[in-house]
């Protein structure tokens, strides 16, 4: 089914503004959503947060490249390799599109992780890198700022430079609401911060800083910003354009497109003077025995033959969310929010661990059950045919920060649906009764 042409029918949800999603009718474009599982249950599907299921037309987009166009992309002067070329940067364009950006700015990595790396990394090379890369350079007394709501993937990336480089790592508490404390904003990016890394939203908490005010900031002082958006791009309308950061890095398969591919977006004339993390074939201009000069962005950052396949796919992603409407993605998800921190709310012993409103919210709700780990807390959901995600969610400051050592997360999508939410808070239930604690 085209998402431009959802059939009538009562919207599971009813999100804020524009026409609702039909979710149910969404989950036809997802074969694997139509199985069941534990002994004939329906699938309910609330891990999106650590990957998302795929529709047809990114499953189709892979497929026809392979049947009909596969070869090495910006090498070879035959027929396909030139239809993969224009395969890839087509994708490429796409995603521009998606978040506001030009394709020139649209780096593809292997995922997001990789894509902070590749900042992270650039910026330990840029002492030897000559003079037009001293804006990259960190050394002993520079500082780098992060929070302690990150990922691990855009933590250790930080701390492993400071590490290299002789700098000191800083970071931003937590409130007891699970919002940044930006008490000590200003003492805290400072003169000497060459660059702050912040996600653009928590996968714990669903907390989504105000960026805006941070990059303010930063740019008081001249310091870079990087956000790890693997958790906003796919959910939320996102312009980076608007935004105030340098750096914004995502995964394409959290956001309906295949595993193995990433985007690293940074501003023009800073990917034009950073130094490369990866080098070799590819993103060459002239290669002598004793020296190399390197192609433009964002060649310059795509050594080795690329992705092409999953990039085919995530500008496929790109284009089928686009149809839809980020704004209608984004609205259908904090309806379900809403009703998630309700109906798990009213059940004796839940805590939610996070924001107890959608106000700067996003879709990802996390929790303890009184009385029970976490990981018997999923055993009994899964059970059920309820898959949601436990552990400390590559994210374990965040865990220390509340005193827990797990928590049981349900992470919505477009395909979710109030009903997907009645069957956690109905397992939750049934999983008080099975271990006798309600």
């Amino acid at each position: 089914m085209s998402p431009s042409a959802a059939p009538q029918g009562a919207p599971a949800a009813a999100p804020r503004g524009g026409e609702a999603l039909l979710p149910e009718e969404l989950k036809k474009d997802f074969p694997l959503l139509q199985r069941t599982v534990r002994g004939g249950r329906p699938l309910v599907y609330l891990d999106s947060g650590a990957t998302s299921q795929k529709p047809l037309r990114v499953l189709d987009a892979e497929r026809e490249f392979y049947e009909r166009h596969n070869a090495a992309p910006h090498r070879g002067a035959h027929l396909l390799a030139e239809e993969a070329t224009e395969a890839y940067e087509r994708a490429r364009e796409s995603i521009a599109r998606f978040i506001g950006a030009t394709p020139g700015e649209i780096v593809f990595t292997k995922n997001a992780t990789e894509g902070i790396n590749l900042v992270a990394y650039a910026m330990s090379n840029a002492a030897t890198a000559g003079p037009e890369a001293e804006r990259f350079a960190v050394g002993p007394g520079d500082e780098v700022v992060v929070s302690e709501m990150e990922h691990h993937a855009n933590l250790v990336p930080w701390q492993q430079l400071c590490r290299r480089t002789g700098a000191t790592l800083r970071w931003f508490g937590l409130t007891d609401e699970g919002r940044l404390d930006l008490e000590n904003l200003d003492e805290l990016v400072n003169e000497r911060t060459r660059i702050a890394a912040l996600t653009h939203q928590s996968n714990v908490l669903g907390t989504v800083p105000p960026i805006r005010r941070i990059a303010e900031r930063a740019r008081a002082v001249g310091a870079l910003v990087l956000l790890d958006a693997a958790q906003s791009v796919p959910h939320q309308p996102v312009d980076v354009s608007t935004l105030g950061a340098d750096f914004l890095a995502f995964s394409g398969h959290k956001m309906l497109g295949p595993t193995g591919i990433g985007v690293l977006w940074g501003r023009r004339e800073l990917l034009e003077t950073m130094p490369p993390f990866i080098t070799g074939g590819s993103m060459i201009e002239v290669v002598h025995m004793d020296g190399s000069t390197f192609m433009p962005p964002p060649q310059r950052f795509e050594a080795g033959v690329p992705m092409t396949a999953q990039a085919v796919g995530l500008g496929a992603a790109c284009e089928y969310l686009a149809e839809i409407g980020m704004d209608r993605v984004h609205a259908h998800e904090e309806a379900l929010v809403a009703y998630s921190l309700d109906r798990l709310g009213e059940i004796p012993g839940v805590r939610i661990i996070g924001p107890g409103t959608t106000e700067a919210r996003g879709g990802a709700v996390s929790f303890t059950v009184e009385d029970i780990h976490p990981h018997d807390v999923g055993q009994v959901l899964d059970d059920l045919g309820v898959e949601v995600r436990v552990g400390h969610h590559c994210a374990w400051p965040i865990c220390r920060r509340f005193g827990i050592p797990a928590t049981t997360r349900a992470t919505f999508y477009l395909y979710n649906t109030l009903a997907d939410v009645d069957a956690l808070a109905d397992g939750v239930r049934q999983a008080q009764k099975f271990f006798g604690t309600a």
